[in-house]
C-alpha cells in the first residue's frame, strides 16, 4: 500500500514537473514571468554552490527552531496552568478568544519597530503565530480527559502534578503532538514572511532580493526550496509524532493499515 502511494505520488510529481517545463515553452506564459522547469533547476543548482545560499538557509532554520521551541513551550506550560487551575480557563477564555485571531503579519509593524530587521523581529512573529496552535490543542486535549479516570487519581491520593503526569499528559499528549505539526508548518510559513517583508536574513529576503533585480529563474529556485524545507518539517514533525505516540491507538491503527 505505502509502495502505491509512493509511486503514485512520484508520478504526480513528474507529471507536475513536466507541465512547469511545457507550459512556458509552448507560449501559454511568458518565459521572463513563468520560466521551465529545467531553467529553474538550473538556477537552483547555481545557488546551492553559493556560500550566501547556505548562510540564508541557516538564519530560516535558526528562526524556525528557535520561535518554535519557544511557542511549544509556551504553549504546554500556560496551556496545563490555565486547564489546571480553578476559573483559569473561564478567567482567560475571553483574552484568548480576542487575541487568537489577530493575524500574525498584522504584527509586522510591531516587530519592526521595536527590533528592526533583527532575529527577535522573526522570532515576535513566529512565535505569536505558533504558540496559538499548541496552546489550543492542549486546551482541547485536556478536555478529553475521562472524568472517571480523574475522579479515581483524586480517590488514590495523587497531589495535582502527579494527576497531570499520569492522567492529564497521556491523555493531552496526542492533541499536543497535533499541535506541535501545525506549529512547525506555522512557524516556517512566518519566518519565510517575516524575511520577506521586513527584510530580516533568510530565504525570504533572498527571494525578495531576486524578485526586486528580475533575476525569476532565481526566485522560483528559492521559492522550490523552501516548499522542500515545508516538506521535510512535515516529514519529520509526522515521524515524531507517530514514535512520541507508538502507544496510542490511533498510530497503532496507521502502522497496521
Amino acid at each position: 500500500m505505502r509502495g502505491a502511494n509512493a509511486a503514485l505520488g512520484a508520478a504526480g510529481l513528474a507529471v507536475f514537473l513536466a507541465l512547469g517545463e511545457a507550459v512556458p515553452r509552448l507560449g501559454l506564459v511568458k518565459e521572463a514571468y513563468f520560466p521551465p522547469t529545467s531553467r529553474i533547476a538550473d538556477a537552483l543548482g547555481q545557488e546551492v554552490t553559493e556560500h550566501a545560499f547556505w548562510t540564508a538557509l541557516g538564519d530560516t532554520l535558526t528562526g524556525w527552531a528557535l520561535g518554535l521551541a519557544i511557542a511549544i513551550g509556551a504553549g504546554v506550560v500556560v496551556g496545563l496552568l490555565v486547564s489546571v487551575v480553578p476559573y483559569l480557563r473561564e478567567v482567560t477564555a475571553s483574552t484568548i478568544e480576542f487575541l487568537r485571531p489577530i493575524p500574525s503579519v498584522a504584527l509586522i509593524p510591531l516587530a519592526v519597530l521595536l527590533y528592526g530587521t533583527e532575529l527577535r523581529s522573526v522570532l515576535l512573529l513566529v512565535v505569536y503565530a505558533s504558540f496559538w496552535q499548541v496552546l489550543v490543542q492542549v486546551l482541547y486535549g485536556v478536555q478529553d480527559v475521562d472524568p472517571v479516570a480523574e475522579e479515581t487519581a483524586r480517590s488514590y491520593g495523587l497531589g495535582p502534578w502527579a494527576r497531570v503526569r499520569h492522567v492529564l499528559w497521556p491523555t493531552a499528549l496526542p492533541y499536543v503532538m497535533t499541535g506541535v505539526r501545525l506549529a512547525a508548518a506555522v512557524a516556517l510559513i512566518l519566518a519565510v514572511t517575516a524575511e520577506l517583508v521586513i527584510g530580516a536574513p533568510g530565504l525570504g529576503a533572498r527571494i525578495a532580493v531576486a524578485e526586486s533585480s528580475q533575476a525569476v529563474p532565481d526566485m522560483y529556485a528559492l521559492v522550490v526550496v523552501t516548499g522542500l524545507l515545508g516538506l521535510l518539517i512535515n516529514v519529520g514533525a509526522r515521524t515524531v509524532e507517530r514514535r512520541a505516540l507508538a502507544w496510542h491507538q490511533s498510530v497503532r491503527g496507521e502502522v497496521a493499515v
